[in-house]
C-alpha cells in the first residue's frame, strides 16, 4: 500500500513538473531562456495555479513593461492586506545584468517546484514571494554569445547596459531610466522585508561557486544591523553549506590576490541593495562566479533564494518587529553619517578557499602576468575589512525646503514616499544655506554623468522668502535616511553630486571690466572692510596681487552685485 501510494505520487509529480520544464532544464543546464520564454513560462503557471499572479507594473526604456509575479499561497495578491496578516515578502530581482542570467532559471525553477509541489515548501504559509523576472528587458532582448568574455555559460544571454546603455545597478538613487523609476514604485508598494539582486562576479579566481555582497553592519545600523550581521548573514552561510554550495563574501580583491586578504564592497545607494537599506530592508547580491560551470550557478542561486524563504519562515516576527521598529526610530534619529571610509586597522579574520596565485611569463606581451593554478588549492585565514566608519556626518534639520522649479527632484521624493507639503502662502524664513566652495569632476561621464567628487561647502544663515508652492519637507519620517543622503549635497550618491543642481554651478550675470572698474572704485571707498580685505588678499597671494581680473572679481564677489543664486544651493535647511 505505501509502495503504491509512493507511486502515485510519483506519476502526479513529475508529470506536472515534466510540462513546466525550462530551456535551461532541456538543455542540460546549458542554455537560458529568451525574454519571451521567460515571461510565457509564468503566464502559464498563473494560469494554471491560483497562487501566482503575474503583473505588468511600468515602463522600461526598452518599451516593454516590467513584470512582477507573486506567489501567495492563500490567493491573496492586495499587499496591504498581507501584511495586515503578517506575512513576510521576498523580492528577487533578476537579470539587472542581462548577461548574468543565473537568477532568471534559478527563478523559473524554484516557482516551478513550489507550485507542482508545494508540500515541500511549508514555509509558504506565512511568506510571499516577488519575482521580477527580467529587469533588465533591454539588454535581455540584445542576445550573443560574446561580451562576456570569461564566463562559463550559458550559450547565450542579454547585455549588460540597458536599451540606453545605462548599468541599471548604478541608477537606483538617481533613477534616469524608466527601469529605476517602476522599480521604484515596486519597492514601496511590496516594502520587502528580504531583497535578493541575482548577479555573477569576474574578478579573482577561487573555489566557491556563490558569494554573498551585502550592506556593511555599520551603513545598515542599529539594530537592523546587528540582526544582518549576527542572525541572517550565519544562518545564510550555514544553509548554503548544508545545500553543498558554501559561500563567502563577495571578494572584492581588485589590485591584489584575494589570499592577501580584501575590502568588503560599499554598497553606495546607486546600487540595489544600498537602495534597499535607505528603507530599513536587508538586501544582498548574489554574486555567482563566472569561472564556474553554469548548471552550478544556477542550482547555488536557487540554494539561496530557497534559503531565503525558510530564514523567513523561522525569523519573521523577529524581523518584522525589528523593521518596524527601525523605522520609528531614525524619525528622531538626530546624526546622520552621509560618507563612509573603510577602517583598516581592524578586520574580521575568515577561513577563504581559494587557488595559489602565479606570475609566469605572458605568451602575448612577454611581461609578467597573472594566474591562478587550480591544481594548488588553499584554505587560509585572511583579513577581511568590514568595518566602515563615518567621515562626514550631519545633524538634521527640522525640515527642507526646495523650491518648486526643481520638479525633477521632488518628482524623485514623491516616488520615494516621502511626505511633502507645498506652501499655501509666499513666506519669510530662517534657513541654513550652503554654497558651493569647491568641487571635482572627471572629464569622462559615468553613467549619463559627470558625477562630482571632493565637494566643499561654506554655511551661511539667511532670511529668505519662499513663494507659494515652494516644497516644505519634514524630517520627521521613516524615509529620513532617503531624504538625507540625497538632499546633502556631500553625501555620497547624494543629488549634488549627479548633477541634479549644475545650473547653479554657472553664474548668469556677469560685468564688464572697464565699466566696473569705476564702481569698484566706488566700492573700496564705502567699504573700509572690503578694502581691508583686498590689501590682505593681495599681500598673502603675490599673483593675485599681479592679476588686475582676480582682483575685480573679488570686489564683485563681495558686493551686492553678485547675482544670489550662483554657486548657492537651492535645498535650504530650516533650523530647529
Amino acid at each position: 500500500m505505501r509502495f503504491f501510494a509512493f507511486t502515485l505520487t510519483l506519476f502526479l509529480y513529475f508529470p506536472a513538473t515534466a510540462q513546466y520544464q525550462t530551456r535551461f532544464e532541456l538543455s542540460g543546464g546549458k542554455q537560458t531562456p529568451t525574454y519571451q520564454e521567460g515571461i510565457a513560462f509564468y503566464q502559464k503557471l498563473a494560469k494554471n495555479f491560483p497562487q501566482i499572479q503575474i503583473t505588468e507594473k511600468g515602463p522600461t526604456d526598452s518599451g516593454l513593461p516590467l513584470h512582477v509575479v507573486l506567489y501567495s499561497k492563500n490567493k491573496e495578491f492586495d499587499i496591504r492586506k498581507l501584511k495586515s496578516q503578517g506575512k513576510a515578502i521576498l523580492l528577487i530581482n533578476n537579470a539587472i545584468h542581462a548577461g548574468e542570467s543565473d537568477g532568471v532559471d534559478a527563478s523559473m525553477l524554484l516557482l516551478r517546484d513550489i507550485a507542482t509541489n508545494p508540500g515541500k515548501f511549508p514555509e509558504l504559509e506565512n511568506v510571499v514571494l516577488a519575482i521580477i523576472p527580467f529587469y533588465n528587458i533591454g539588454g535581455a532582448l540584445n542576445r550573443n554569445s560574446t561580451t562576456r568574455t570569461n564566463q562559463d555559460g550559458p550559450e547565450e544571454y542579454g547585455f549588460r547596459g540597458n536599451a540606453r546603455n545605462y548599468d541599471l545597478n548604478r541608477d537606483f538613487i538617481k533613477s534616469d531610466t524608466r527601469n529605476a523609476r517602476s522599480f521604484a514604485a515596486i519597492f514601496h508598494e511590496l516594502d520587502p522585508d528580504l531583497f535578493a539582486d541575482t548577479h555573477v562576479s569576474n574578478g579573482a579566481d577561487y573555489q566557491y561557486v556563490m558569494t554573498l555582497d551585502y550592506a556593511q553592519k555599520d551603513k545598515l545600523g542599529g539594530q537592523l544591523g546587528t540582526f544582518n550581521e549576527e542572525v541572517f548573514l550565519p544562518y545564510m552561510y550555514k544553509h548554503l553549506k548544508e545545500a553543498g554550495y558554501e559561500a563567502t563574501p563577495y571578494v572584492n580583491s581588485w589590485g591584489q590576490t584575494p589570499d592577501k586578504g580584501f575590502v568588503q564592497f560599499p554598497d553606495w545607494p546607486r546600487y540595489s541593495t544600498g537602495y534597499a537599506a535607505l528603507f530599513h530592508t536587508i538586501g544582498v547580491m548574489t554574486e555567482t562566479h563566472m569561472l564556474k560551470p553554469y548548471d552550478q550557478r544556477v542550482k547555488s542561486t536557487y540554494a539561496y533564494l530557497h534559503g531565503n524563504i525558510k530564514f523567513l519562515a523561522t525569523n519573521r516576527e523577529q524581523l518584522l518587529k525589528l523593521r518596524k521598529e527601525t523605522k520609528e526610530s531614525v524619525k528622531t534619529q538626530e546624526k546622520f553619517a552621509i560618507t563612509w571610509q573603510v577602517n583598516k586597522e581592524k578586520n574580521t579574520q575568515i577561513e577563504f578557499k581559494g587557488y595559489e596565485p602565479e606570475y609566469v611569463t605572458s605568451e602575448v606581451s612577454g611581461e609578467k602576468r597573472l594566474r591562478y593554478d587550480r591544481t594548488k588549492p588553499f584554505t587560509k585565514t585572511i583579513p577581511f575589512y568590514d568595518t566602515y566608519v563615518p567621515l562626514d556626518e550631519v545633524t538634521k534639520p527640522a525640515a527642507y525646503i526646495i523650491p518648486q522649479g526643481w520638479h525633477n527632484v521632488i518628482a524623485l521624493l514623491k516616488l520615494n514616499k516621502v511626505e511633502m507639503k507645498q506652501l499655501d502662502r509666499d513666506t519669510q524664513m530662517a534657513v541654513e544655506t550652503y554654497y558651493i566652495e569647491n568641487y571635482e569632476s572627471p572629464k569622462t561621464p559615468f553613467e549619463g554623468h559627470n558625477w562630482h567628487t571632493s565637494v566643499s561647502l561654506r554655511k551661511e544663515n539667511q532670511s529668505l522668502t519662499f513663494k507659494k508652492g515652494d516644497w516644505y519637507i519634514p524630517v520627521n519620517q521613516w524615509t529620513n535616511r532617503y531624504i538625507i543622503e540625497t538632499l546633502e549635497p556631500k553625501a555620497v550618491d547624494s543629488f549634488f553630486k549627479w548633477n541634479f543642481f549644475d545650473t547653479i554651478l554657472q553664474a548668469k550675470e556677469h560685468y564688464s571690466g572697464y565699466v566696473f572698474e569705476d564702481l569698484a572704485v566706488e566700492l573700496l571707498k564705502k567699504s573700509p572692510e572690503l578694502k581691508a580685505k583686498l590689501d590682505a588678499k593681495r599681500k598673502a597671494e603675490p599673483e593675485f596681487a599681479k592679476d588686475a581680473n582676480a582682483q575685480l572679481d573679488f570686489i564683485y564677489d563681495q558686493s551686492a552685485y553678485r547675482e544670489k543664486e550662483y554657486l548657492r544651493y537651492p535645498v535650504f535647511r530650516v533650523m530647529k
